[in-house]
């Protein structure tokens, strides 16, 4: 298993010199945050980033993301000219030393919450999401307050992209990725890249927009699109943990077993009722996850691969960007290898 940790560029408030005092710390996942969708990056930037981790003893091998473009989902004319760029930034990332890509499949959005900085009873603050709090907004009228939403999109923008999803239900969004897999795949192979999917997040329909890799099934299916170590997954145990009906330990020792998951987003949940959660601190005491179990299944699979903490809360006073901020991940990476010692020890 290999440690690594979410770094935003030279504009993230975390450093690489914070980042490189984390015990245990093997590498960063990063991208190039300030090139548009559909647009190619530069293997000057590219290089910058590699040469800046390696200055601090720290390996870039993972990219978390390389954004697929919204004409590649809604099936689009142009998709085919988005999805040529998007095979020369893995290209131009496998020359760079990049074994890894993360990136995802939902529509319009990234992960999705009602709340960035909800305040615990010890006074931290962590992202949670209410499914009435988020249907109670209006997204075409442009009061929308969410990660992404109102900076990605102006007011029409939004609106037009909303309207053009309107014929696109979970099926035809399954032939479009499936169109986007089978043109990148020898690409992948050629260069010896994984794609790794991530899970929508949260992982159901949120807007009546479709949602495809959110369970086992359909994890399954999408897996079968292409039977190859170069289509993976990015198991992240928050975004599918955040459903009680998926059982995330099965998973890992079903999709591990057979090589399928590249990377692993570890972080807990407490799940509090229907489409309602929380995100908290790591150690299972604190969600509705058991971590231990988790990485227990990780180990017996024999996962060799990249696992990072994903979402902290923020404490001691910190602020930031939500969900990222230094201590309560750096307490993360610390449990998480902790656990991995001990069941390493223990067989």
């Amino acid at each position: 298993m290999k440690m690594t940790f979410r770094w935003y560029g030279k504009d993230d408030p975390v450093s690489l010199k914070n980042i490189s005092q984390i015990p245990l710390m093997d590498g960063i996942v990063s991208a190039c945050y300030d090139v548009p969708v559909g647009k190619e990056w530069k293997e000057e930037s590219i290089n910058e980033i590699k040469a800046q981790s390696s200055a601090h003893n720290l390996s870039f091998e993972v990219v978390e993301s390389v954004p697929v473009h919204e004409d590649i989902k809604l099936g689009k004319k142009a998709r085919d000219e988005y999805i040529q760029v998007y095979r020369n930034n893995i290209k131009k990332l496998a020359s760079a030393g990049v074994k890894v890509i993360c990136y995802n499949f939902m529509p319009v959005f990234d992960w999705l919450r009602s709340n960035l900085s909800y305040e615990n009873s010890d006074g931290s603050t962590s992202l949670i999401y209410r499914e009435d709090e988020i249907l109670n907004m209006d997204p075409k009228k442009g009061d929308l307050s969410l990660p992404g939403w109102d900076s990605s999109y102006t007011k029409d923008g939004l609106i037009s992209l909303l309207d053009e999803y309107k014929n696109i239900d979970d099926e035809k969004l399954f032939e479009n990725i499936t169109y986007f897999i089978r043109g990148i795949m020898d690409v992948c192979e050629q260069y010896s890249v994984r794609m790794a999917i991530h899970p929508d997040d949260p992982p159901w329909s949120v807007f009546n927009l479709p949602r495809i890799i959110r369970d086992e099934k359909n994890l399954e299916r999408f897996l079968r699109i292409h039977d190859s170590e170069a289509n993976g997954l990015t198991l992240c145990t928050g975004s599918l943990g955040s459903d009680g009906k998926n059982n995330v330990v099965d998973m890992i020792r079903k999709f591990g077993k057979n090589k399928k998951i590249g990377f692993i987003h570890a972080r807990n949940v407490k799940v509090i009722g229907e489409h309602q959660f929380n995100e908290t601190a790591h150690p299972s005491k604190y969600g509705s996850l058991d971590m231990y179990e988790i990485v227990k299944a990780m180990y017996d699979v024999g996962f060799d691969g990249y696992v990072r903490p994903d979402h902290g809360r923020m404490i001691w006073g910190e602020t930031g960007r939500p969900g990222y901020g230094l201590y309560d991940r750096a307490l993360g990476a610390v449990y998480l290898g902790g656990l991995w010692e001990a069941v390493c020890k223990n067989g």
